[in-house]
């Protein structure tokens, strides 16, 4: 295996510098990494693009995407606890709706890249 590695060990120290000064903080990064693991999850997308169609009960989710109402309500679980879907109670239904719509950006960013 065969590694790009630099021969030789001279440092730029003013571009080092001038990198370091606009990264940003270790938590941001780690923000960040959660929110596409979090996205990482193939049934999640569905319920948000889902979502931004509509406010949305569980038991329709459920038979729009073919899958349990227990599946469902975990996924949306997940996803209010991390503030992408809100839900409003209705009588005995829960309904969802998506919190943030710039969730929606970084999707379709991410599907234009594949």
């Amino acid at each position: 295996m065969v590694y790009d590695i630099c021969e030789i060990k001279s440092l730029r120290e003013d571009l080092i510098n001038k990198v370091s000064k606009n990264m940003k903080d270790k938590e941001s990064y780690e923000n960040t990494a959660n929110l596409f693991k979090l996205l990482g999850d193939y049934n999640r997308i569905r319920i948000i693009n889902a979502l931004k169609i509509s406010e949305m009960c569980v038991c329709e989710l459920s038979i729009l995407l073919d899958m349990s109402q227990s599946n469902i309500s975990h996924q949306l679980r997940i996803l209010r606890d991390h503030n992408i879907v809100i839900n409003r109670k209705e009588n005995k239904k829960v309904f969802y709706s998506l919190n943030n719509r710039k969730i929606l950006n970084l999707i379709e960013e991410c599907e234009e890249l594949v």
